[in-house]
């Protein structure tokens, strides 16, 4: 019997816009990173959000909740208001949990779901989409330069002038496009 292979996770410094590269190339051919419950209870175990099981139903909220964040992360990047239906739908995760933020014996700051359940976990994912979105932590919303990714991402870089979602991904594979168009530009003026 066969092991079915997923695409692998990508996985950032920001919760919200990582579960949002649960879903990439949007703009190109679609790659979904969680297509059945298991991988969702796979990718918040990753994050530490531990959760007991996923049911379709759960799996379907998660990515409501994902397309809600990735268009008002969106908006944000491109200084618009976020669609209302997005912000209901974050606000509404948001609070449907019993989430709470505790301090760990490390001094650092967990997350605890009180009953482990899906909804706890994307109540955390999206007060940190929250966080992000409404500017109260410091940093940007941008949208990556690939034509075919166009994700959200967090830009905490110095001066706020990252263009990539993932330079290991989207960056690279920019790169290498315009080093072989100028190579084939120059190879043919040279001819």
């Amino acid at each position: 019997m066969s092991v079915k292979q997923y695409p692998e996770f990508r996985l950032g410094k920001v919760l919200a816009t990582s579960f949002t590269a649960t879903l990439t190339e949007r703009c190109g051919e679609p790659v979904e990173r969680i297509p059945v419950p298991q991988r969702l209870v796979d990718w918040l175990a990753v994050n530490r959000l531990v959760v007991d099981s996923c049911s379709d139903a759960q799996l379907d909220l998660a990515r409501e909740l994902r397309e809600s964040i990735h268009e008002a992360a969106t908006a944000a990047a491109s200084q618009t208001l976020p669609p209302p239906s997005a912000v209901q739908v974050i606000n509404d995760c948001s609070t449907g949990g019993l989430a709470s933020v505790i301090l760990s014996s490390e001094g650092s700051q967990e997350w605890w779901l009180g009953s482990a359940s899906v909804e706890d976990a994307l109540s955390v994912i999206a007060a940190d989409a929250i966080g992000i979105i409404s500017g109260e932590r410091e940093g940007k919303m941008a949208l990556c330069a690939s034509p075919t990714c166009r994700a959200a991402f967090f830009d905490t870089s110095r001066g706020a002038t990252r263009r990539w979602c993932e330079m290991n991904t989207c960056g690279n594979r920019e790169k290498k496009a315009r080093f072989l168009a100028n190579r084939r530009q120059n190879t043919s003026l040279d001819g």
